[in-house]
């Protein structure tokens, strides 16, 4: 146990005192190491994580230790008794209890932090072979894929038709229109063919990037293959999960306090709408069954985030765009949990995974008891009660899907910005948040891949693109959140409209699902209420551009009228 414990705070960059390492050991919980990490080591800043360092950030553990069984318990209030943990343990268990009454449990499921470090060549190597590992083993359980052989063992081979999985590693057309990869795998490379009067084959192949990792179905020789099908790995829910009881979800995005085209009125409006101060009765019943505000990145503007910014910006300096949007937060009723990831625009490094905002710059934040950070991508577990799993919501702010609908074409001639959730289903059917290699920033792990998509999730949230999109993929429902900002020079530059100040609400209970409209100050509350789901369940964007053109939420326009 003593070598898995290092292990971990050692590939993380950190160092562990004598005590804390007999400790750990002791305590034989791999979960509190990376708590530890997560929430104490990349905070302070400090390489050497000593039981001192513990002891003076203690709060930050507390959720994940009042977790533990009795005789952990324990041990804890003995190790950290020099500091009175003992009274504040039973304290807090008390506290914790009644604050279960009121405020629904969330579960963390992920939500990677990888620490700043020197990178090299090899680092991205690990990275992809752990990353093509995984998704091979997705791929090998397709039915389809018969006669799986590795790419070196293809001269033994005597079977007409054979599968082979490979990642991607060029792609080109020829000049009979013609599309040939070249595909490797951990044993040797080889190039395929896919011929244009396959249609069918030829649709997916169009789609298929540079990196992908996809099972092939071919014939022909080591010298030369032909592909005769192709499948990704992809993401079905195989299970529904909801709520036991009527409770709400609200989905925002792109806040970005700061800027001087931030649509305050707006957002202090819907921030009265959640205080109950506007609506009637019925209303503010409603009110009280929203438990949970997700809030998916570029929560304020940010500094230098583009040249010449300052010249689009009311409040200078980050901090006090902090200050700002805790204020209104604050405001956010205490018995909804606001889980929040970071975006490009704040005050994190730009490279995925982004890890949750810190102290140094939005220590107001911290200070919210309802308020939760995490990371971007991160995997949330809501509504999960007595052993029963919860609904699973990926955050995930979207940086990727620029890049993803400038390379695809028909993302491309069909203007998917304008329904950003399009580009969604193309990551989950790849299975990763950030498929193309320097199409975005990033850090490798060795270890694990964290922006692949391991956990199958319910929910996908997402922004960045500023506009209100629905839908549903494989029986995922995806939801792409809106903004709190009018058009910036940039976005009409190129080509953006964003659609403001709209707010997704979803009934936990029965998947029904609103959007409340803020964008009018002067008028009343809309509702967009989206009815029915026509075949989400089945459709896959795979070799098919009809099952991502075609709009699977069928939405009615309900006004209805608010009081004040």
């Amino acid at each position: 146990m003593v070598q898995d414990i290092l292990k971990i705070f050692i590939e993380n960059g950190f160092l562990l005192d004598r005590e804390m390492l007999d400790f750990l050991n002791e305590l034989k919980d791999e979960d509190i190491a990376k708590e530890i990490i997560d929430k104490i080591a990349i905070v302070s800043k400090k390489k050497m994580i000593t039981k001192n360092l513990v002891s003076e950030n203690f709060e930050k553990l507390k959720p994940v230790l009042f977790d533990l069984g009795d005789e952990k318990k324990k041990l804890v209030e003995k190790f950290f008794v020099n500091v009175s943990i003992s009274v504040e343990v039973k304290k807090e268990t008390h506290f914790e209890e009644k604050k279960v009454e009121t405020r629904s449990p969330i579960k963390v499921i992920s939500s990677p932090i990888l620490a700043s470090q020197k990178l090299e060549v090899k680092d991205f190597v690990k990275n992809f072979r752990n990353r093509y590992v995984f998704l091979k083993n997705i791929l090998q359980q397709k039915t389809d894929l018969e006669n799986l052989t590795s790419i070196d063992k293809l001269k033994n081979n005597n079977n007409r038709n054979f599968s082979i999985i490979g990642i991607i590693t060029e792609k080109n057309v020829t000049k009979n229109k013609n599309i040939i990869l070249h595909v490797e795998d951990l044993t040797d490379s080889v190039k395929l063919l896919i011929n244009q009067n396959r249609e069918e084959v030829f649709a997916k192949a169009k789609e298929l990037l540079i990196d992908d990792v996809v099972g092939f179905k071919c014939s022909g020789s080591k010298d030369f293959l032909f592909v005769n099908d192709l499948f990704y790995p992809d993401c079905y829910v195989s299970e529904k999960h909801k709520s036991e009881t009527e409770t709400y979800a609200l989905f925002l995005s792109d806040i970005h306090v700061g800027s001087s085209m931030f649509l305050k009125n707006n957002f202090e409006r819907f921030l009265e709408w959640i205080e109950g101060k506007n609506g009637d009765g019925v209303q503010k019943e409603l009110i009280k069954k929203i438990k949970y505000v997700f809030i998916t990145g570029d929560n304020v503007d940010g500094v230098g985030i583009y040249p010449g910014q300052e010249k689009f910006l009311s409040i200078k300096d980050i901090k006090e765009q902090y200050v700002v949007l805790a204020d209104y937060l604050k405001r956010i009723p205490n018995h909804m949990n606001i889980i929040m990831c970071a975006g490009q625009h704040d005050g994190v490094r730009v490279a995925e995974p982004q890890p949750p905002i810190g102290e140094d710059f939005g220590e107001p934040l911290y200070k919210i008891p309802n308020l939760y950070l995490v990371s971007n991508p991160s995997m949330v577990e809501i509504e999960g009660r007595n052993g029963r799993q919860g609904i699973r919501v990926l955050m995930y702010h979207g940086a990727s899907m620029h890049p993803l609908i400038g390379e695809i074409e028909d993302l491309r001639l069909t203007n998917a910005h304008r329904n950003p959730t399009r580009a969604v289903k193309h990551l989950l059917l790849r299975r990763h948040l950030n498929p193309m290699h320097g199409a975005g920033v990033y850090i490798p792990n060795a270890e694990e891949d964290p922006l692949l998509i391991r956990e199958i999730p319910d929910i996908v949230a997402t922004g960045d693109l500023h506009r209100t999109d629905i839908d549903k993929y494989n029986g995922i429902l995806l939801i792409a959140g809106s903004c709190w900002q009018s058009i910036t020079p940039f976005e009409e530059k190129v080509g953006n409209i964003p659609d403001p100040c709209k707010v997704p609400m979803l009934n936990l209970k029965t998947g029904a699902l609103k959007i409340l409209d803020f964008s009018d100050a002067e008028e009343e509350i809309k509702e967009v209420e989206c009815k029915e789901v026509k075949n989400g369940d089945s459709e896959n964007v795979s070799g098919s551009s009809n099952a991502i053109d075609k709009k699977e939420i069928v939405c009615e326009i309900e006004v209805k009228k608010q009081n004040g």
